[in-house]
Order: C-alpha cells, then structure tokens, then sequence
C-alpha cells in the first residue's frame, strides 16, 4: 500500500530534546493535533522527538537522534525494535521536523512498482519543487534482495532520505550494501516506567481517568501495564477497548476485575524464528548450562506461553543433554527422550509438565561438555587428515583369502585379557600416534570414566616397561 501526501505541519521552532512524558494531543502554539474522534492512538501520538519516552538513547540531549534533527541534515537510517515502540512515529518526525514530503510503503504490500511511484514523485519534489523526500518502508525485512536492491542508488544520490523499520535483526535480514548505507538505530521495548506514563497519558485522554482513583487506579496500571507487554501502541488500544466498555456499563464500576471481564489478553512478545524466538531459546539453553533450575523453568514457560511449539522445545532440549550434559550424566538423555514422548501421547496441557520436568532434570544434572568437545576435534582432524587405512589386525577376515592375506593376524581378543583390556594396544591407524582428543571431567559419572581412563593408562605404560 503506497501513502503518499506531503507533510502539511508547519517545522516546529528549535527544541531541546528532553525525554519526558509521552505524549500531548494539541501543541498549544500551532494548534496541531489530531481530530477528537480520531483513535486514541492517533490522538496521543507523539508531536515532538522530546515526547517519545522509553528511547532516552537515543532521544536524549547529544544523542544519535537528537543530533539528527538538531543538525539541520537528515540521515537515512533502519529503526530496528519491537511493535508499538515509536518507530513509525519518529520516522514522521523527521518529516516534519525538515519539511519533506513523507511517502510510507509498506513492504508487506508493496513492490517495485510503487518504489518506482515513489522514486518519481522524489524526482519532482527535488527538480521542480525544491522539497526533500523522506522514504518510510514498514517492515522493511520482508523485502527481498532485488527490492532492497531498487533503494541504493536512490539513497546513494541523496533522491531522498530512507527510514526502513523493522522488528528482524537488519544483520540477517537486510542487504550489507543498504545496511552500510544507512545508520541502523536500535529501539527498545517500553519498561514498566514508560508504560505507566502511557497510561497516565492515555486513561485522561480516553475519558475514564476520573473514574480510577487510588488503589483502584494503581491495580488497573498493574494490570494493563503487564498485558501490554513492553508495546505502547498495545496499551494505548487496551484504555481505548476498557473506555468504551466503561461507556457502556450501567454499574458505573471500574476496577481490576471490570478489567478482567472485559479486556482480552493478547500472546506475549514472541515470533517464532524471529528475535525474539531465537534470543529465548538462547536464554533457556543458558540457563540450562549455568545449572539455574528456576531461569530453566522459567524460559521454557515463556515460550510456550508464547506460542513455541513444544516439539521444537523437546528437540532442543535433548541437545542440550548432548552436548552441555553428556557422559556427565546419561540419564539426562533418557530423561529428556522420555518427556518428549510422553508430550507426544498426552499433548498440551498436560504433556507439558513432563517437559518441565525434563527442563529442571537438566538444570541440576553434572555438566559436561566433554564429548561435544572431544567430536569437534576429531572432525577437525579428520577434515585436515588423509585416509588412513585400517590396521590388518583389526580387520574381519570372514573367508580364508582374507585370512591368508594377513587380515586379523595378531589380534587379541579383549574379554581374554587380564581385566578385560589388552594393555599397550593400539586401534588408530598404524602410524598414528595415540591421541587424547576425550578428556572426561571431574563432575558426575564422567569422575569416575575419568578414573578408569588413567588406570588403563597405568596399565599400558606397565605394558610397555
């Protein structure tokens, strides 16, 4: 979908950029604001950079931002962070603040076609207009290459400033030549602070402010604080949902319960084989290795509460007995191997707490990474290594051919030997030296393979002597 239209708000006067409350709806001195029956979103959104809260990194005094639009020179740029954070806001901002014509795609919608429109209306706004472009592509990550490509020369030129938003890391999702092109800003998700200054903001606005006073007004923000989940934009559309409610209640009742009844709770912050995604699947996997039952615990239900499939989560966490638990304790595989199943015949919910049963096992289980260490470094040898051939004493020799060729000559059986092990033996490939490449740790059952491994050590060199 192509937006165009310039931008008809008059440049506000030179501002210190402060980072303060949320928002105003009407600038007492140019009169600007939105319409009373626009949407509550639309009525508070922000009309200056110093009324954007929750990025003071970027919007405070001598920051990337506040730099920017002091300097009289716009700076393309990716606005990179979570839904509901101000990146379409700051993006209009900018318009505003350098007088530009503010074209909007969105990449969800748009294609090379109506890049084209845009680039041609940036043509004549610089050629017969004298007016700055500034581009703003929404969701800029789900262009592909050859539509991020139609950007650069554009941008190269100066045609027009380039505002991409997006909610993907821009180093996965982005081209390097549009990413070196443009200074990538990261935005953070709104702490408990900013969201209640929202809400301050936003219950005035929406007309019910009067009704919540006192403790009835603190547990409503404690509410509607935790199901906006870091995302203004989401806050701001829960007072606009509970305002009409309240209109239309006849008990004139307004209190945690009312908001209960009526406001309908939406998923956490989570999109699967997004950042958010692969950062908590980082978080649970870290918990797991650091041995902290109640982080393990933890993450793994945000995840399912967020909409993780519990298959994927059973599959990560048998890698995880792999490779941070190993010969450490092998029962964790078992016990992992198992939880999946069982979630497999009972499914969710009740599936789901053989899983954190799993998760927990894993979390106060010995720690090893022994193993995945000791097969990293022999497939690194082995990629660097010829062939070897196998040693003719341990070939089979099933026929007599074999037999008269050599194969299994001298080889000694092993349960023969005195403990079960023939001391000074070797099973490399002949010239090889004997390696080390498993070096069993002092933790769990691995304590006492380690203990084995030096009393068989002790035994070759006996051998040898």
């Amino acid at each position: 979908m192509l937006v165009f239209g310039p931008c008809n708000l008059p440049k506000p006067a030179p501002h210190n950029v402060v980072v303060g409350d949320l928002f105003s709806n009407v600038d007492a001195e140019s009169g600007r604001g939105a319409p009373v029956d626009a949407p509550l979103a639309e009525r508070l959104r922000p009309r200056a950079l110093g009324e954007v809260i929750g990025q003071s990194h970027l919007t405070g005094p001598g920051m990337p931002l506040s730099i920017a639009f002091e300097s009289g020179v716009p700076h393309s740029m990716i606005l990179w962070g979570p839904p509901g954070v101000g990146k379409t806001t700051i993006a209009r901002l900018m318009a505003d603040a350098f007088e530009a014509d503010f074209i909007a795609l969105s990449a969800v919608l748009s294609g090379v076609k109506e890049i084209r429109e845009a680039v041609e209306r940036a043509t004549v706004n610089r050629n017969s207009l004298g007016r700055r472009t500034l581009l703003f592509v929404d969701e800029v990550h789900r262009f592909n290459k050859s539509q991020q490509d139609a950007f650069l020369p554009h941008v190269e030129s100066g045609l027009f400033t380039f505002i991409g938003a997006t909610t993907e890391n821009p180093s996965f999702e982005l081209n390097n030549a549009l990413l070196s092109r443009a200074a990538v800003h990261v935005l953070k998700p709104l702490d408990e602070a900013a969201l209640r200054t929202v809400f301050e903001r936003a219950v005035d606005a929406a007309g019910v402010g009067s009704r919540l006073q006192g403790a009835v007004r603190e547990s409503v923000a404690s509410r509607v604080v935790a199901y906006a989940d870091g995302d203004g934009r989401r806050l701001i559309n829960l007072i606009e949902q509970l305002a009409v409610a309240a209109g239309q209640s006849k008990d004139g009742a307004l209190d945690e319960a009312f908001v209960e009844r009526v406001l309908t709770r939406a998923g956490r912050r989570f999109d699967k084989g997004g950042d958010d995604f692969y950062d908590q699947i980082s978080a649970l996997h870290k918990s797991v290795r650091g041995s902290d039952p109640d982080a393990s615990l933890y993450w793994l239900t945000r995840m399912l509460d967020g909409g993780a499939d519990p298959r994927y989560l059973a599959r990560r966490m048998i890698r995880m007995a792999v490779e941070d638990i190993g010969l450490a304790d092998p029962r964790a595989m078992d016990v992992t191997l198992n939880a999946a199943e069982i979630y497999e015949r009972l499914g969710s919910p009740e599936g789901e707490l053989a899983l954190a049963e799993a998760i927990l096992y894993l979390a106060i289980a010995a720690k090893s990474n022994a193993v995945y260490k000791a097969y990293g470094s022999v497939r690194e040898f082995i990629a660097k290594d010829g062939s070897r051939p196998v040693p003719m004493k341990i070939r089979n020799a099933p026929t007599q051919l074999m037999k008269d060729l050599g194969m299994g000559k001298d080889y000694r059986y092993a349960h023969d030997e005195a403990e079960g092990y023939v001391a000074g033996e070797t099973y490399l490939p002949d010239g090889m030296p004997r390696q080390d490449w498993y070096q069993p740790t002092e933790r769990g059952m691995e304590a006492k393979i380690r203990e084995k491994l030096a009393h068989l050590r002790e035994l070759d060199g006996k051998s040898k002597a």
